[in-house]
């Protein structure tokens, strides 16, 4: 089974789908990106970890990560394993170093949960194949795009920071409106220091 590891690229609000965001992943040897839509509170938790935000109490995925440290439990890498009628279907790997379980999970948790263990993301190469579209990492064309057919080597990349201040903006007012005061308050000293050039 071929399969190509992919990074987290950029987070965006959708233009097409009212309260929808895009999440990019992008192959990490190749020029093909996966957009991907997903669910405002996903996208809420994935701009948090990729804006490096410390909100003062623990988000549901770093609640996830403490409980399973309690327990020994590693999420290995996720793997985003099919695609149906546009929608993606993803698992998590998990072992406790003796056994592994796959747990099935919505795409945007995965995305979500790839960042908090910093662990890979999977794609089979059929996905990439299909639903694929290819560019560089600027959003420019390609000229000549190869395909690499080997597999990465596994070590985790750090995302780029790739949230627009109007994209963190969308995404504190639905913080607000679900009355996550802490967290909106977090984006909101992002977002004030990206327009002060701080970061």
């Amino acid at each position: 089974m071929k399969r190509k590891q992919l990074k987290v690229l950029g987070l965006s609000y959708s233009q097409s789908q009212i309260g929808s965001y895009i999440v990019v992943l992008s192959e990490k040897k190749g020029n093909r990106k996966l957009p991907i839509i997903i669910k405002p509170s996903e996208a809420q938790q994935i701009a948090v970890k990729m804006e490096d935000i410390k909100p003062s109490r623990p988000l549901t995925h770093d609640l996830f990560k403490s409980l399973s440290d309690a327990f020994n439990i590693d999420i290995q890498e996720v793997y985003i394993h099919s695609l149906a009628e546009g929608i993606f279907y993803a698992k998590m790997i998990a072992s406790n170093g003796i056994e592994e379980t796959e747990i099935e999970c919505t795409i945007g948790d995965a995305i979500a949960i790839s960042l908090t263990y910093k662990c890979p993301i999977w794609v089979k190469q059929e996905i990439i194949n299909s639903a694929g579209i290819v560019m560089n990492d600027d959003g420019s064309s390609v000229t000549d795009a190869t395909e690499e057919e080997t597999e990465d080597d596994g070590l985790y990349e750090e995302p780029s920071k790739k949230t627009s201040v109007e994209d963190l903006e969308h995404l504190m007012e639905n913080a607000i409106s679900n009355e996550e005061y802490e967290i909106a308050a977090e984006i909101r000293d992002r977002i004030q220091k990206m327009k002060e050039g701080q970061v």
